[in-house]
């Protein structure tokens, strides 16, 4: 069992990781985001890539999702564990929780969505998106640690890089949406497709525009964020002895019988 680790600022930080050491590498489908770092936590194997770039020079349309990805099956990972802030569309999401997204609605438009371009067609199926046994330890070890844990949710991913507008933001609220954020899709859709079990980690950073007389602000949103780093590192540390191997996880098999040629 080999775990990755998706994530922004803070995660890369060497002092979570025993024997650490960086590596590069490249994939068929070009560059990953940042070179991976390689190491142990609580004796489990963990390679961490960081989505946006170690300096977060990457907007998310152009974060290559397809490298990154491949890059983690390569190196033998097994499950990803991804970290995103995002934005709450429901009162009771308060800046600083944590959302375990069991959905997602996709409005990006720009985003290269599958591995199978040419020569083969991957219909994936994902009425269940997010592994649920993955979710499960999450939820387990954010109430040990006594975090605000949401088990689930339903996290509209956005192209960005802007914020939403008002109508927008309401718009969300309609299609039931719960959170908001610009990474999710169509990394998770990718992880499926690899037969790796993915959760990702929503760590609710403002309240989106909804709210009258509100704006999402850039600077509040990155001073939330960082405050959440260090509870993050230490989330990550207690779940990933809990993590099991399930090799008949549907995230593993859901691909097979998906391919037409």
């Amino acid at each position: 069992m080999k775990i990755g680790i998706i994530g922004g600022s803070g995660l890369e930080d060497p002092k979570i990781l025993k024997d650490a050491k960086d590596i590069i590498v490249k994939t068929h489908f070009g560059n990953p985001s940042s070179p991976l770092a390689l190491g142990k936590i609580n004796g489990i194997d963990v390679v961490i890539l960081s989505r946006h770039g170690r300096k977060h020079e990457l907007m998310p349309t152009n974060v290559p999702n397809q490298a990154n990805i491949h890059a983690l099956k390569e190196q033998g990972c097994t499950h990803i564990i991804a970290t995103s802030a995002c934005g709450s569309l429901r009162e009771d999401i308060k800046p600083g929780d944590f959302v375990l997204a069991d959905q997602f609605i996709d409005m990006t438009t720009k985003r290269k969505s599958t591995f199978y371009e040419k020569d083969h067609v991957c219909h994936i199926a994902m009425a269940e998106p997010f592994c649920k046994g993955l979710r499960n330890r999450l939820f387990e070890a954010g109430n040990k640690l006594g975090y605000a844990m949401h088990e689930k949710g339903t996290v509209v991913t956005v192209e960005g890089p802007r914020f939403s507008t008002r109508a927008e933001s309401h718009l969300w609220r309609l299609m039931k949406a719960d959170i908001i954020n610009m990474s999710t899709v169509p990394e998770c859709v990718l992880a499926r497709e690899a037969g790796l079990c993915y959760a990702v980690v929503c760590m609710a950073t403002d309240y989106d525009c909804f709210l009258e007389g509100r704006e999402v602000n850039i600077g509040e949103v990155m001073a939330v964020f960082k405050k959440n780093a260090e509870r993050v590192k230490k989330l990550l540390c207690e779940v990933i002895p809990a993590i099991k191997f399930n090799p008949e996880c549907r995230c593993r098999t859901d691909i097979r019988g998906a391919v037409i040629s």
